[in-house]
């Protein structure tokens, strides 16, 4: 559930960020021209928190212990972060602005008629499945399985005995060919 929830969290906060969140016009000499603003510019928090949260998603499977309950606590910050952001971001018209000032040239510049989309709530709800998703591992992470210690450095697992070589294998043989030994001499 919790890696569902993570997922699908991140997925819907990335594609929020690329919407449209607000729209507005300028006015240049008179004339009134249409301007957007993308999620990512207005705030690029969202989208970087989101794969902040994708990245502790994936190691919290593969962390242990302390490690893990750091990691899931940094999944939890990274969803409360972009649902922090993206309600900040929701009624922001500074991006707005900006743009009217560079397409006028006018420093002053800003704009009229100022609207704003339905978008920066969805990368709310992204960041609320995210940090359900660091909740629940919060909460839940200690009984579930790690990645398996197989290859880690000190582990005192036996070792496969090898089979004796037999020298009629053709096999053996090619191997001794390999080595640069002569199979058929004595």
């Amino acid at each position: 559930m919790a890696l569902l929830c993570g997922a699908l969290g991140a997925a819907v906060t990335l594609l929020a960020t690329r919407q449209r969140w607000s729209e507005g016009t300028a006015t240049v000499a008179g004339g009134a021209f249409p301007l957007t603003a993308k999620g990512s510019d207005v705030t690029g928090v969202p989208a970087a928190l989101a794969i902040v949260g994708l990245a502790a998603l994936v190691a919290v499977f593969a962390v242990r212990g302390a490690g893990r309950v750091a990691v899931a606590a940094l999944l939890t910050l990274s969803g409360a972060g972009i649902a922090a952001a993206s309600l900040a971001g929701a009624s922001d018209g500074s991006s707005l602005d900006e743009k009217a000032a560079q397409a006028t040239g006018d420093t002053s510049a800003t704009v009229a008629a100022l609207g704003h989309t339905g978008w920066p709530y969805v990368a709310v709800a992204g960041g609320v499945l995210i940090l359900l998703a660091g909740l629940l591992a919060l909460r839940f992470g200690r009984t579930w399985p790690a990645m398996s210690g197989r290859y880690e450095r000190g582990t005192d697992r036996p070792r496969r005995k090898a089979r004796p070589v037999d020298p009629e294998r053709p096999e053996e043989i090619w191997k001794a060919l390999d080595r640069g030994e002569d199979p058929t001499g004595a």
